[in-house]
Formats: structure tokens, sequence, C-alpha cells
């Protein structure tokens, strides 16, 4: 009897134990050194275990969109299980709200200026009051750590919770040598790039915040770079500058920008690149994948983007290929996946270089193999669903590329207007885009067996451009003839 006793007292132990595991909640209070300067008023912000205690979350500022500089607001707080989040529009009365991305079917319940909705997994999201897009609400919802380095270790970089700024050092630049783990931990403002210079083997980690570097973390001629949970807000430049490096894994990241030139992610002749769960809002390209660019030199290859959102308040979420090596012979762009991808937003006002998913082979660049699988885009203030050509741009080239082939859409879905037509065009006999496969391609909706029906316009250098569709595209009873 005595066993049997022991026996369910030991079951009930195990599952509070789990049960309690898998309710996790960790928020982190700011430095008190910035709780007035980087605070937004905008709204207030709560979130809590089912039926538990409320707890307050600390709205940050960032500015978002470079063509009118915008004041947004974020929020981040780890979790596992269920939480319920509480959000109150502090100015003004409110119609309605949407929380994107769509696909996530998070439906709030709104009452007066208020809303609550509930978050089963980890979620990046943005909270739009009445269609504001500008001044809405960000909510990083991570997973909870599993793992934090010692601070004692002689190998970690430790950022505790506070401000830190760099200290004897050229620019504002914190070096990281090879074998280092930087940790950044939850309720820490990191004011200085990470510049990892001729190392290997470092990682990146945490939950806090780089506010306001040139760049967040630049990576030149290193391998096996692993940036992982950290916030990057408004940098002057990129989040993160790679270059002549390869094996850079990214995860978890998430980036605001609102500079000239503060692209996402760019990456120049870098390979081995795997990029998955991050959340980029940016005033310039969201991704970039070029080849030779400044000191960097020699091909790009073996890169997967996946589960991510990319928000361009100005120029692409996707550009591909623009840069390279026009003293030889050229260098290659191949092997690019690009998988379970929201966009949430494009701004680019060049007719000659919009795309959300650009492919602008220049500088002699040949690129191929390049697959879009599973991007579900919203409709965006300007720009085009795509473009694919061999390009040259007087400001940026000096040469043309040698081509585009290979290039696989499959599962692309599009809900716009879709006015400025997609491009698809070599430049001469010589330079073609070819090779370009639409599978299950719908715009607003519908599935798509044409470029008429999808508005892309397909110049007499390119050739094979194809539709195939899993579900059958249903055919009008009658067509008329010219």
């Amino acid at each position: 009897m005595l066993e049997k006793k022991r026996f369910i007292f030991s079951l009930l132990l195990w599952f509070f134990c789990v049960q309690g595991k898998a309710q996790e909640l960790v928020t982190y209070p700011p430095p008190q050194a910035v709780v007035y300067s980087m605070h937004n008023d905008d709204y207030t912000v709560k979130v809590r275990k089912p039926g538990g205690e409320w707890q307050d979350l600390y709205e940050y500022n960032v500015k978002v969109d470079l063509d009118k500089p915008q004041d947004a607001s974020m929020v981040y707080f780890d979790f596992s299980g269920t939480v319920e989040v509480y959000v109150r529009k502090n100015n003004g009365n409110v119609q309605s709200v949407k929380i994107r991305p769509a696909s996530y079917e998070i439906k709030p319940v709104l009452n007066d200026n208020s809303i609550t909705f509930t978050l089963t997994e980890p979620r990046k999201i943005s909270v739009e009051f009445d269609g504001d897009k500008l001044h809405n609400l960000h909510v990083f919802a991570n997973p909870i750590e599993t793992s934090r380095p010692d601070p004692k270790d002689p190998n970690v970089v430790y950022f505790g919770p506070g401000v830190h700024v760099p200290k004897d050092l050229p620019g504002d630049a914190f070096n990281i040598t090879s074998g280092k783990t930087v940790y950044i931990a939850g309720g820490a403002i990191v004011r200085g790039k990470l510049m990892c210079d001729k190392v290997e083997n470092v990682r990146i980690t945490g939950r806090g915040i780089i506010d306001q570097p040139q760049r967040g973390v630049e990576i030149r001629h290193s391998r096996n770079v692993t940036i992982d949970g950290i916030i990057v807000v408004n940098p002057k430049h990129y989040t993160v500058f790679a270059g002549g490096s390869d094996h850079i894994t990214i995860n978890n990241l998430k980036s605001f920008s609102a500079n000239p030139w503060s692209d996402g992610l760019d990456f120049m002749s870098c390979s081995d690149v795997t990029v998955d769960d991050v959340f980029m809002r940016n005033s310039d390209d969201c991704i970039a994948v070029y080849a030779h660019r400044w000191e960097f030199y020699g091909d790009a290859k073996n890169y997967s983007v996946t589960n991510s959102t990319l928000w361009a308040d100005v120029a692409h979420t996707i550009n591909i290929g623009v840069h390279g090596n026009t003293e030889k012979t050229g260098e290659v762009i191949e092997n690019l996946l690009f998988k379970n991808i929201e966009v949430l937003e494009l701004d680019e006002d060049d007719p000659s270089a919009e795309g959300c998913m650009a492919i602008q082979a220049a500088d002699m660049n040949l690129v191929r193999n390049v697959r879009f699988e599973d991007i579900r885009v919203d409709n965006f203030q300007e720009g085009k669903l795509l473009q694919l050509k061999v390009a040259f741009f007087e400001k940026y080239n000096a040469a043309p590329g040698r081509g585009v082939e290979n290039i696989y859409f499959k599962n692309i879905s599009y809900n716009g207007f879709n006015n400025s037509p997609s491009i698809i065009n070599g430049l001469d006999k010589d330079h073609l885009v070819q090779n370009v496969t639409f599978e299950n391609l719908r715009i607003n909706g519908k599935l798509i067996n044409s470029v008429e029906e999808a508005n892309i316009k397909v110049g007499e250098f390119s050739k094979n451009i194809t539709f195939k569709n899993s579900q059958p595209v249903k055919q009008p009873l009658t067509s008329a003839k010219k």
C-alpha cells in the first residue's frame, strides 16, 4: 500500500512538474537607464499564463519606414505552452484590428480600445489597429531558452541586463575573437556592433537588443558563425553584413531599420548560409545575395531561407545578383532556397528594379537553381511580385550579368492589386532568362495558368517559361477568336 502511494505521489509530482514547465513565461524588464528614452506609450501590453496574473511588458520604440520615419512599438517575451496577451491602444478610438501574418489565423477579441488573444506557439506578429501599419505593435513571442552560458566561462562574452557601450576600441565595435560565445541577456542593451573579422566558431545568442549600431553584426572572412535569438534596433546601415564567409547560421533574429542603406541581411561572396525564423522590417532590401563586392570575392552558393517574415518599407524583400566580379569571367550565384516566407510589405518605386522576389543578374554574374516555395505575399504599396532579368544598372554595375536559369516558383500566393506587371527578360540572345517554372501560383485566390493571367511581361530574350498545376485549371466553355 505504501509503495502504491509513493508511486501515485511520484506520478503527480512528475505531472505538475511537466505542466509547470509546459506553461513557462519569462519577461524582461528594461534597464533603468532607458526606461524613459526608449519607451513608446502608444500601447499598454500585458501577458499571463492562462488564468494567472497579468505581467506588464515594456513597449520599446522602434523607427520604421525611411520614406517618412515613424514611431512603431515592439515587445518581447519567452513562453512555452499557452500565453494570453492583452493590448490596449492608448490614443484614439478603435474600429478594427488585424493581426498579421494572416496565415497564423490569430483571432483577437476587441473590447473598446483593447484586445486579447491567445498564443500556443512562438510567433512574430504585427498588431494593426484600423489598418495603421506605421504605428503598429510588433509582438515577438520567443521559445524558452534551453541553455544559457556561464558568465564566468573565459570563452563567453557576457552582456547582462543593462546598457553596454564599447570601451577603448576604434569606432563603435566589440571585436569578437574565435571560439567565443557572445551572450546578450534579455533586458540588455548593447550599443555597438559585433565585429567578427577573420574568426571561426563564434556564436552570438540571447534575447537582448543591439541598439542603433553602425551595423548590427559584421562578419568578414570568417566561418562557422551563428546568430540566434537577438533583436537589432535601427542600425545606421546593415543588420547583418557578411562578406567572404561561409557556414553562417541565423536563427530567430528580429530587426528594424529606417536609415539609408539599412538593409537587413546582406551576403557578399558567402556560401553555405542558413537563415530560419527571422523577422526583418527594413528600409532597404530585407535579404540580399551578391557575389563580389568591395574586398570580397567568390561565388555565392547553398542558401536556405525558411520560416520567416519579411517587411520591406523600402526596396525589396529578396534581391539576388546585382553585384559581382567583372575582372575575369564572372561569378556564380546558385542553389538558393526560399521556403515558407510571409511578405507583409514592399515599397520599391524604381520600375527598373522592382520585385518582391527579384533576381537581377549583373556584373557578369550567372544566377541559377533558385527555388521559391510556399511564399505568401500581402498587398503592398508599390512594386512587382517578381522580376527576373539580366541587368545593367549604370549606378552600380560595370557590366551586365551572364544569365538567369532554372528558377522554380511553387505554391506562391499573392493577394493584392497586381497593377505593376512582373518582368521576365534577358538582355540579348547571349544573355537569357530561361527555364522558369510556376507550379500552383495563385493571385487573389485564382490558380494561374499563364503569364497573361499573372500579369507577367515576358521579353524576347527569355525561353522555356512554363506553368504546371497539381490542381486542374478550369477552362472556359467557349473562347473568343480574333
